[in-house]
């Protein structure tokens, strides 16, 4: 894994779309997944497994639950363990998924999105999924060639394993794979989502990524740098309005934004 500290606005840039063209088709197009924590401090644990994995024993538990008590208040068309983990972890339950985005402008805007963490340096990880997808197991990649995609959905990873047990028995080595949820809502959309998923409730995503030599790269954003990020943020309309649409994302954007900065 490569780290980086970028120095000013346009070094930034350079670093959130370096590697993106793609000489094969003439488009800049990059291959890359991104997540944005405001403390570089912060780890890449699951809601599942952290603080020591209280919940990981209890995912099955957690999800069968969700399962039966979530279809008298939502019913979409969750066909698959897959829909339903998606549909939870859009949600607050604890689930092995982890969040990310394709667009490293909504990357940023959660590294800067809480004036809290303005005095602490942030960090953007990078991840190129044609390089963690060279480790998943070979029926996995065969799925991704046929459909001649680079992440899966959820129909089609329910084809390669219909439930989280069959899934972990893939393979005995640990892999991650991208995953992109069904549309569910404006949130997901707008804000380019994209889940991470491992084999096993207890793997933790930074110590896999730690070890890739390649297509991994970490930003780190420094505190002096994060309110010029977020003003022009604002200026080209990456906001809660935006990425949380509804009264309570337009309130956070208004709160924010009015708010003084602090001397």
């Amino acid at each position: 894994m490569k780290e980086h500290r970028v120095k000013n606005w346009t070094e930034l840039q350079e670093a959130l779309f370096a590697e993106s063209w793609n000489e094969s088709i003439g488009r800049f197009r990059s291959r890359f997944a991104f997540r944005g924590v405001p403390d570089e401090n912060h780890d890449l644990s699951t809601s599942l497994n952290r603080d020591q994995g209280s919940f990981a024993d209890h995912e099955r538990g957690l999800l069968r639950a969700f399962r039966k008590y979530a279809r008298g208040h939502f019913a979409p068309a969750c066909e698959s363990v897959w829909d339903w983990l998606a549909l939870a972890q859009h949600h607050g339950l604890p689930t092995r998924l982890l969040d990310w985005t394709f667009s490293p402008y909504v990357a940023l805007h959660f590294i800067t999105e809480n004036p809290d963490f303005h005095k602490v340096d942030g960090a953007m990880w990078c991840v190129d999924y044609h390089e963690t997808n060279r480790l998943l197991p070979e029926p996995l990649q065969a799925q991704l060639r046929t459909e001649g995609a680079d992440v899966f959905t959820a129909d089609m990873l329910a084809e390669g394993a219909g439930d989280l047990a069959s899934f972990d028995r893939l393979a005995q080595h640990p892999f991650v794979l991208f995953l992109e949820p069904p549309s569910l809502d404006e949130r997901i959309v707008n804000q380019f989502a994209l889940f991470s998923v491992m084999n096993g409730p207890q793997l933790r995503l930074d110590t896999f990524l730690e070890k890739q030599e390649r297509g991994v790269r970490r930003l780190i954003i420094p505190a002096a740098l994060k309110w010029e990020v977020r003003d022009k943020l604002d200026q080209i309309n990456v906001t809660e309005r935006v990425l949380m649409p509804g009264l309570d994302g337009l309130c956070r954007w208004l709160r924010r934004y009015y708010s003084p900065r602090p001397r």
